[in-house]
């Protein structure tokens, strides 16, 4: 009797619930194809912790700063990913992540090309809102804010810290601009790495960074039965933040 393996990867519909033979040498295995489960099917339990608001720090900025921390300490992937969120005059929203370099009271820094497509939506909708997807924690931490250009020399520094093939790519990339071709692209890359080749990388001009400076602020945890813990931080006109919680 052959060992059994079960092969539960995406296949060739026509092959699921057969029995296949696979030669490896130097043995043979029996393998049942199994069909990936339906998408609707797909869903866990939350379980890892929860949420209180009578214990969460007072300002938003000290409880990200406490979960930012235990992201850190827990390996997950690039705990600095955000999702970005601007929208276009035409109130078309547009979506992607970028990398916070910097947090504290002043708010949330990123470093990008000013002329991209977020660069140029940002300047005529300061308005944007971050996401923090923690799943592995089964946290989230959405921030809704404004946006305003970081001072020049804070950029020009952060920048001199940049991997110089990074440095390169700022200069190279015309970010969001159509590019005849990959080929195109690297031979670009190319030409600026060698006009600035044996001297340090200046910061371009049409390259920046923004700080978001948050109006309001959610925390989420996920629950069993959907009931997930949502508390929201509202920025006061009285001067302190004021704490609630959401109906998930």
């Amino acid at each position: 009797k052959l060992p059994s393996l079960r092969y539960p990867r995406p296949c060739n519909r026509s092959l699921v619930g057969q029995a296949v033979i696979v030669a490896q040498q130097p043995r043979m295995f029996h393998i049942e194809v199994m069909e990936e489960p339906p998408v609707q099917e797909l869903r866990r339990r939350y379980t890892q912790g929860q949420l209180d608001e009578h214990a969460m720090h007072a300002d938003p900025m000290e409880q990200f700063a406490a979960w930012f921390k235990e992201a850190c300490q827990a390996s997950l992937d690039e705990p600095n990913a955000m999702s970005l969120a601007t929208v276009s005059e035409e109130g078309q929203p547009s979506l992607r992540t970028v990398l916070l370099k910097g947090y504290g009271p002043q708010g949330f820094d990123f470093y990008t090309n000013l002329e991209s497509q977020k660069g140029q939506q940002i300047h005529s909708h300061p308005q944007v809102s971050l996401l923090f997807p923690w799943i592995a924690l089964e946290r989230q931490v959405i921030v809704y804010g404004k946006a305003s250009l970081l001072p020049r020399a804070e950029v020009e520094a952060y920048f001199a810290t940049r991997p110089r093939e990074s440095q390169v790519g700022a200069w190279a990339s015309r970010q969001s601009q159509p590019v005849a071709s990959r080929e195109a692209l690297e031979a670009s890359f190319e030409e600026v790495r060698l006009r600035f080749e044996n001297q340090l990388i200046p910061a371009p001009g049409f390259w920046g960074g923004y700080r978001v400076l948050p109006a309001k602020m959610e925390f989420w945890q996920g629950r069993a039965g959907r009931l997930h813990d949502r508390v929201s931080y509202q920025m006061s006109s009285e001067g302190p933040w004021q704490l609630q919680r959401l109906c998930p």
